[in-house]
């Protein structure tokens, strides 16, 4: 036995015992270190960085470790096997997912206003926001020798009273009968009672104190791939109370489902890929929100989760091997009487867990959720949803039909597959312009620091700029020369966007041949399921007349820029709508609002979806919009070179 010490810019060691042979992300992994390995180890990503500072590993000099950076320490983790003690130090880069993820700034006036305007947008469709859920205030009669009434007797009957639901209609569980002794007693039997109303039904879900001022809430929750975000809500006014948003502990078996669900199928894979979740996102989240805000989770009665078909899987801890194998069938689209503590979630012990519908192997709950934020459902006009991701994930139609389809773009728009990629977390670039005389690049970094990598919409950015200016073709080549401009022995080009003199880095910033066709084909994906999916209906992009982009690859993105190399139609670009993290904001109404909860249900159970695998033209397409923009010039007018 070895023992492996894992070193971190914050935070103190961590030291575990190790056999020989073991590799050191398997390592890392036991020790709970997160490492960023978006191919889940299998040696292709380069991400998995980390520094020997002293001891022995076994671990090759490969193509994401250059000589010099071998010599300095620099080692993928998942090549490396351990050989003898050894202090590792992991780089911030490394495991910045997990605490500084990037989504939509859930704190800017932007942010606030999507979720008020979608509230006045449903309310103009006739739904009600008002929750079911609602305090009724109760002063009972004390119990004497003269009226030994049993104590929930007497709260059933006060309820009658009070609503009118006959008795044998209200249900009181035995989580609320297990306490309602004493508090009836400490509050001198002036309570007020937390009800539910279902038809003609009453759940009493909790018995409070009169005097108790903690608001009924709820905590909606984005369960995305890569990562998380979410609010808890005040369910009687709306208002957010707390929020947060963190990276999915997941990635470390995986940057897309398919490797997480080979994962989970190992021996006790359910288990840890539940678990990473769970216990090291959510719960740490949540923890977090409650220390800011002063937050009781005994207050917390509702849970709505919006995410993919496999993380919904994975969440519950289900067999997801099926959602992957042909005939693709999933465990469940809908699901009903699941309660947060299934889950290990510590809220109100009648806390309900709702999971927004899923629509096919590929399409979730994230979907359902962002098309009822979209509103195409409730339009004439010819709409098109896209919702960027791991997965490229469309719904087209308006308030007549819904078709949906999702493709696999990869891990491009979140960093993945990118020699200097990274997610939206500090020192990645967001945005980027080049001059095209000099070269020269202006660029926009999170957190305002030096750059360390490129996220998706800085990608979007830099290839759009590179082809405009002249400096790669539609092939994605250099065809120009400048002191930015380098090559390798291959011959193979690259573009530097920031020196490593003057970042301070372990290398320079840039983007090469191989990242600029891997981002092709991402975009390619996404322009040819949009292709293949009107096609299936008989029309073309000219039909479109508005288009709803949704998703967390940076602050935004550039819609020319996205039309520019060929990424989305060439349509006028005020069709064009930004509408950010819409699977969060779906399931924040679905939290206030039973109507929005069953047309979240309606527009599951109502929605086409189009299997792209059995489509005869769909690979064609995919390979034709491989090129910037597209082989077809004539699909792509306005693009114009400078």
């Amino acid at each position: 036995m070895f023992n492996i010490t894992f070193i971190f810019e914050e935070g103190e060691p961590v030291t575990i015992s190790a056999l020989a042979g073991e590799k050191l992300l398997d390592v890392a992994r036991k020790a709970n270190v997160a490492i960023d390995a978006p191919c889940s180890g299998n040696g292709v990503c380069g991400k998995c960085r980390v520094r020997l500072v002293s001891g022995y590993l076994d671990a090759p000099i490969n193509r994401h470790i250059s000589t010099e950076e071998y010599n300095a320490g620099w080692r993928l983790a998942c090549l490396a096997q351990i050989c003898g003690d050894a202090e590792i130090a992991v780089p911030d880069i490394a495991n910045a997912y997990r605490s500084r993820m990037k989504i939509a700034d859930l704190s800017s006036p932007e942010e606030a206003a999507i979720f008020d305007r979608l509230r006045c947008q449903l309310m103009e469709a006739g739904f009600s926001m008002e929750s079911d859920l609602s305090f009724l205030p109760l002063e009972l009669s004390e119990p004497t020798l003269d009226d030994t009434m049993p104590d929930n007797e007497r709260v059933l009957r006060a309820v009658e009273a009070a609503t009118g639901v006959p008795a044998d209609a209200i249900m009181l569980p035995y989580t609320v009968l297990k306490h309602l002794s004493w508090v009836l007693r400490e509050s001198e039997f002036r309570v007020k009672c937390v009800l539910s109303r279902d038809q003609d039904r009453i759940l009493i879900r909790d018995v409070l104190p009169a005097d108790n001022t903690d608001p009924i809430m709820g905590f909606a929750l984005d369960l995305g791939t890569t990562s998380l975000a979410g609010v808890i809500v005040d369910l009687q006014t709306g208002k957010i109370l707390a929020k947060a948003s963190g990276g999915n502990g997941q990635i470390r078996y995986g940057a897309d489902v398919i490797n997480r669900i080979i994962e989970s199928d190992k021996p006790g894979g359910r288990k840890r890929l539940q678990d990473a979740v769970v216990k090291d996102s959510i719960i740490p989240m949540l923890a977090q929100m409650y220390r800011t805000s002063g937050i009781n989770p005994r207050r917390i009665y509702r849970m709505v989760i919006a995410g993919n078909t496999t993380m919904n899987h994975l969440l519950l801890g289900l067999h997801a091997d099926p959602v992957r194998m042909e005939p693709f069938v999933p465990s469940f689209f809908r699901t009903d009487y699941l309660y947060v503590r299934d889950i290990d979630l510590k809220m109100n012990r009648m806390a309900e867990l709702i999971v927004a519908p899923n629509i096919g192997s590929y399409v979730g709950g994230d979907i359902t959720a962002g098309a009822l934020v979209s509103m195409i459902w409730n339009n004439p006009e010819m709409s098109l949803f896209i919702d960027l991701g791991t997965n490229g994930e469309l719904v087209f139609g308006n308030n007549e039909f819904l078709m949906s389809c999702a493709c696999s773009a990869g891990p491009a728009f979140e960093g993945g597959d990118i020699s200097c990629g990274m997610r939206a977390t500090d020192g990645a670039v967001e945005a980027c312009t080049i001059d095209k005389e000099t070269m020269e690049p202006t660029m926009t970094v999170v957190g305002g620091a030096a750059p360390a990598g490129i996220c998706g919409s800085g990608i979007i950015d830099i290839i759009a700029e590179l082809f405009r200016c002249g400096i790669i073709n539609g092939k994605g080549k250099f065809v120009r020369e400048g002191e930015r401009i380098l090559h390798d022995q291959h011959g193979m080009g690259s573009y530097v966007l920031a020196w490593q003199k003057d970042t301070g880095g372990v290398k320079d910033i840039v983007i090469n041949e191989v990242d600029i066709d891997n981002f092709i084909r991402a975009k390619g994906a996404i322009f040819s399921a949009t292709q293949t999916m009107l096609a299936s209906l008989g029309f073309d992009a000219s039909v479109i007349e508005r288009v709803y982009v949704a998703g967390g690859i940076g602050s935004g993105i550039n819609m020319k820029n996205a039309v520019t190399i060929g990424m989305f139609p060439d349509i006028p670009l005020d069709h064009f709508h930004y509408i950010g993290n819409s699977s969060l904001t779906g399931a924040y109404a679905m939290l206030l609002s039973s109507q929005a909860r069953e047309k979240v249900f309606e527009l599951g159970r109502s929605m086409t979806y189009l299997e792209l695998s059995n489509e005869p033209g769909y690979m064609d397409a995919f390979v034709a919009a491989s090129f910037l923009p597209h082989t077809d010039a004539s699909l792509f007018p306005s693009v114009q070179l400078d």
